[in-house]
């Protein structure tokens, strides 16, 4: 199966505006920064993703993501996510790819045990895999095979709507929860509990020094 990972990316500069109560501008900055890359090496690992693909507005994120050798999209003005998505999916297709799984670039926690088990639901296509948030709300990882399945409903209960159009389509279904998946980072609450689960697997917390763990 070939297999491009495609990361969507907000502006390294603006992006996390809602843990502005916690963190500087600049210190969400090197997070964002730090995250991005993070996600970038994890999927560069994994020998069953050909090309990870970035899309963003943001040059300096696109820059980053050619550093490690992923594939750009340069996005125009302020995309929708789900547009953005769609178009990076037609980038991917075009060169022929079976299946394509999107990971957004804030999951403190991802391993690439995580990535790789995914991967390994998705034998025997047509088939969507997704995990998704800790509030059973939102999607964190989306592999979906073959490419166009099913459209792109990012935004507030995307994981029930991903799942419903899976089994309209007649796709075969996987649920993957995975706890190092469900976590992403959109409000202080979030940015403690990474402190605190790195803490607890003895990963270094130092992309949140102001959550770590109090002694």
């Amino acid at each position: 199966m070939t297999l491009w990972a495609i990361v969507p990316v907000k502006p390294l500069r603006r992006g996390k505006s809602r843990l502005s109560s916690v963190l500087s501008s600049e210190a969400r900055t090197a997070l964002n920064h730090y995250l991005l890359s993070n996600t970038l090496e994890i999927l560069g690992s994994i020998p069953d993703i050909e090309y990870s693909l970035v899309v963003s507005r943001d040059p300096e994120a696109l820059t980053v993501a050619r550093d490690y050798g992923a594939r750009t999209v340069q996005e125009q003005g302020s995309p929708q996510l789900n547009v953005a998505l769609t178009r990076a999916t037609m980038v991917a297709v075009s060169h022929s790819v079976q299946a394509v799984l999107i990971v957004p670039a804030d999951l403190p926690l991802l391993t690439a045990d995580d990535i790789q088990e995914v991967i390994k639901r998705a034998n025997d296509p047509p088939v969507v895999v997704i995990t998704p948030d800790r509030h059973q709300n939102g999607t964190n990882a989306l592999l979906i095979s073959p490419p166009g399945l099913i459209h792109y409903e990012y935004g507030p209960g995307s994981f029930e709507k991903h799942c419903k159009q899976a089994v309209k389509a007649g796709a075969r279904l996987e649920i993957c929860e995975r706890k190092t998946v469900a976590l992403d980072i959109d409000f202080p609450e979030d940015l403690e509990l990474a402190g605190y689960e790195l803490m607890d697997t003895n990963r270094s917390p130092q992309l949140i020094p102001y959550a770590e763990k109090p002694g």
